[in-house]
């Protein structure tokens, strides 16, 4: 039977049904491989796969690092929620769609033209006989309304909080960090875990499409008092820090960079609080790598455990006081850096001893790469790289870079070796990643460099979309101007 003609649902819905009277539908659902998406919120590259910090203690997903692949240089389409999950549920870039900002679940289709035309990629899978499912945060709030057949819902915000704020008390962030509350099953992605745990153990007649979003390690870094004893305040390691990081960099970057409201380096160091911060995220980590290996536990013992295809991945990376900072919402490594780990089901994987590959990708890789797992048809409309040719291979010709966006015209290029920025003003960077892992010198202006730059240059955008005033962003006064300019050509009125 031709796979491409395998469509359930809307005008197919007679044929499925033919399909199922003859018996047909069996051989069906054995031969599409099941989908568990797990989405992990400003997770960094700390965890085992991907050695980002000596103290990162992840068991779960090291495990299933072991049975996948593991791409050790994948990153973002944005260093911030919003528009990195709108890029890989769309398969569009933020520059094809101008969302650059935060977007309203279901305001991401009204965002621009190609937007309004693009198939969110829990859909597709629908439109191809896929039953949906999701709990969680998938989108940027929870699901955009009709986008799964079945949703768990999601908690509002981050909590739970505690009563008072215990370590920092800006209103305009979700920042905090300490034990609470008392028990795992107090927190809302223990709950998660257990409601996909529960889906797998159903009897689905069709494949199926899951996807789970997990807030922590996301702020506030509140998580119970064991996982933070498995982290000890002693043994803690601080991150490579540079006081004066980014006095080679322009004002626009710092501009693009700046966060008000989040705690400096500096604060945290002049307060002794650097550790316990650090502390806090290794221990939300820890955590929800925890409810990751619940999920994991009940797909090995569920029916589905040799025909799913299992990927983890963080919407972008976070800096933990690197360039200063505690936040994501750079073009710098730390900030765009992210997991990403694909574990095809078990009758597609290969033999070969290495499952590592350090070619760039980037998330908005995941939906052509996810179609062809699944057999399914491409998405023509689809901007970013089919995948498979490293999971079979991690050594395979790859001649793509990975790019990351954030705010129109600002852009990093990440290649195996080289990071090239560019910022709307003509301001550039460029980082060696063979000599200065840390991107502690920008060699943009140095001679030696010209060809390399101008190599990268080639790679950049070639469409740069309006800000769309659907979206949106408040953080610093650079992105507080391009909100309001996208707001006052429409005439709208959004926060």
């Amino acid at each position: 039977m031709n796979r491409r003609h395998f469509l359930v649902g809307g005008a197919s819905a007679f044929a499925a049904a033919a399909i199922f009277q003859q018996g047909w539908f069996k051989k069906l659902k054995q031969e599409y491989p099941n989908v568990l998406m797990l989405i992990v919120d400003d997770l960094n590259d700390w965890i085992g796969p991907l050695d980002g910090h000596p103290n990162a203690k992840t068991p779960n997903i090291d495990r299933l690092a072991e049975q996948g692949t593991v791409f050790t240089n994948a990153h973002a389409s944005a260093p911030i929620c919003g528009p990195s999950r709108a890029s890989v549920m769309t398969g569009l870039a933020p520059a094809t769609t101008g969302i650059y900002g935060h977007v309203g679940d279901n305001d991401i289709k009204l965002a621009n033209e190609k937007a309004a035309q693009s198939v969110f990629l829990s859909e597709y899978f629908r439109q191809h006989g896929y039953y949906t499912a999701a709990v969680g945060k998938v989108f940027h709030d929870q699901v955009a309304d009709g986008s799964f057949d079945v949703y768990g819902g999601r908690v509002k915000q981050f909590g739970p909080y505690p009563e008072q704020r215990m370590k920092w008390h800006d209103p305009r962030t979700n920042t905090d960090w300490g034990a609470f509350p008392e028990r795992d099953d107090q927190m809302p992605d223990f709950d998660s875990a257990h409601w996909l745990a529960e889906q797998l153990h159903q009897t689905h007649e069709k494949p199926f499409f899951m996807a789970g979003g997990f807030l922590r390690p996301h702020v506030p870094w509140h998580v119970p008092q064991k996982w933070f004893d498995m982290h000890p305040i002693e043994k803690i390691t601080l991150p490579n820090y540079k006081a004066d990081d980014l006095d080679d960099v322009s004002a626009i970057a710092k501009a693009v960079a700046e966060l008000p409201q989040m705690p400096s380096t500096e604060w945290a160091i002049e307060n002794g609080e650097w550790k316990n911060m650090v502390q806090a995220y290794l221990a939300s980590v820890t955590f929800v790598d925890s409810c990751i290996g619940i999920v994991l536990d009940a797909l090995e013992t569920s029916p589905y455990a040799h025909n799913t295809a299992v990927v983890v991945w963080g919407d972008h990376g976070y800096q933990l006081g690197e360039k200063g900072k505690f936040a994501k919402m750079s073009l710098w490594e730390r900030a765009t850096r992210t997991p990403l780990i694909i574990k095809p089901p078990r009758n597609q994987q290969r033999s070969a001893t290495s499952n590592v590959t350090h070619k760039p990708v980037s998330l908005l890789d995941l939906y052509p790469t996810l179609l062809k797992i699944c057999g399914l048809p491409d998405n023509a409309a689809n901007q970013g790289n089919d995948l498979t040719p490293l999971l079979k291979n991690p050594e395979a010709p790859w001649e793509h870079v990975a790019v990351t966006t954030y705010g129109p015209n600002n852009h990093a290029i990440k290649t195996e070796r080289y990071r090239y920025i560019v910022y709307a003003d003509g301001s550039e960077e460029l980082y060696d990643h063979l000599h200065d892992k840390n991107e502690w010198h920008n060699l943009a202006a140095e001679v030696n460099y010209q060809d390399i730059k101008n190599q990268l240059k080639q790679k950049l955008p070639q469409e740069n979309a309006n800000w769309s005033p659907v979206s949106y962003y408040r953080g610093n006064d650079y992105f507080n101007g391009l909100t309001d300019k996208a707001l006052q050509q429409t005439g709208l009125t959004k926060p």
